[in-house]
C-alpha cells in the first residue's frame, strides 16, 4: 500500500511542470546545444552539497525565519515572511525578504541596524519551510512524501523516511530534478561513501520536489533502476556525479 502511494506521488512530482522531452531511454552523457549544457549546469550547481546551500537558497511566503544580532539578543526575532514577502523588523520596520538568500537578508539587515547597533553582525537562519516536499522512493522503510528541512541533504531524507532496507544499494542512489529548462534529469549518488566517510560530497542537498530512488543492493544498471521504479513515465537524462 505504502509503496503504491509513494509511486502516486513520485508520478505526480514527475508529470507536474509539463516536461516536453522525447527521447526513449536515458543517456548517461549530455549531447545537447550551448543552451542544453546551461541548463545541465544550472543543474548540477543547484545540487551541490549541502554545506553550500545556505548561500544559494531563496527565502519565500511562509518560511519561518529566526534573526539574531551579535552580542545584541534584544533585537532577535522570530518572524514569518508574510505572502507579500516581507518581515517586521524593530528599527527597520516591513523588510522585503522573499526572494533573498539568507546570506543577502543578513547583509540588508546589517546595513539597516547599523543606525542603532555598531557591529549588527545579523544571522538568518531558515528555521521551517512550509508546504515544501521532496519524494523519497524504492528501497526504505516507509516510501513517501518527506517535509523538506532547510538544508536537508540526501541521507537525511532518506532517514526520516525510516532509513534503508537490507536490500538497499548506497552506492547506486539516484537523485531526479527539473533542470533549468524544465526537464527531469538524473544524477547518481554514491551514499555508500557518505556512510563510511569517504566522502561527503555525495550527500547532495535537496531542492522542493527533487526525487531519490534507492535500489536494490543486486541492480546495476541506471536504466533498470529508474525503469523499475519511475514506471517509464517520463524519459529521464542521467548525468555523472559532481
Amino acid at each position: 500500500m505504502l509503496r503504491n502511494w509513494g509511486m502516486c506521488l513520485l508520478g505526480a512530482a514527475l508529470l507536474c511542470g509539463g516536461c516536453a522531452a522525447n527521447s526513449a531511454g536515458l543517456d548517461l552523457r549530455a549531447k545537447a546545444s550551448p543552451a542544453s549544457v546551461d541548463c545541465v549546469s544550472n543543474w548540477n550547481q543547484a545540487a551541490a552539497p549541502a554545506a553550500d546551500q545556505s548561500s544559494t537558497y531563496r527565502i519565500r511566503p511562509g518560511d519561518q525565519l529566526k534573526v539574531s544580532f551579535y552580542l545584541s539578543p534584544e533585537f532577535d526575532q522570530d518572524v514569518t515572511v508574510r505572502p507579500d514577502g516581507k518581515i517586521s523588523m524593530p528599527v527597520m520596520g516591513d523588510v522585503k525578504a522573499s526572494d533573498l538568500t539568507p546570506v543577502q537578508l543578513e547583509a540588508h539587515l546589517d546595513q539597516g541596524f547599523s543606525r542603532e547597533l555598531l557591529a549588527p553582525r545579523a544571522t538568518v537562519r531558515v528555521q521551517n519551510s512550509p508546504g515544501q516536499v521532496v519524494y523519497v522512493q524504492g528501497e526504505v522503510a516507509h516510501p513517501g512524501a518527506v517535509h523538506l528541512e532547510p538544508d536537508m541533504t540526501a541521507l537525511q531524507a532518506i532517514s526520516a523516511t525510516g532509513g534503508m532496507t537490507d536490500s538497499a544499494g548506497p552506492d547506486k542512489v539516484i537523485l531526479i530534478r527539473r533542470d533549468a529548462c524544465g526537464r527531469p534529469q538524473g544524477m547518481r549518488l554514491n551514499l555508500g561513501k557518505v556512510l563510511n566517510q569517504s566522502n561527503n560530497d555525495e550527500d547532495a542537498g535537496l531542492m522542493p520536489t527533487d526525487i531519490l530512488i534507492v535500489p536494490k543492493s543486486n541492480v546495476a544498471n541506471a536504466n533498470l533502476i529508474i525503469k523499475q521504479y519511475v514506471r517509464d513515465m517520463l524519459p529521464i537524462q542521467l548525468y555523472p556525479a559532481f
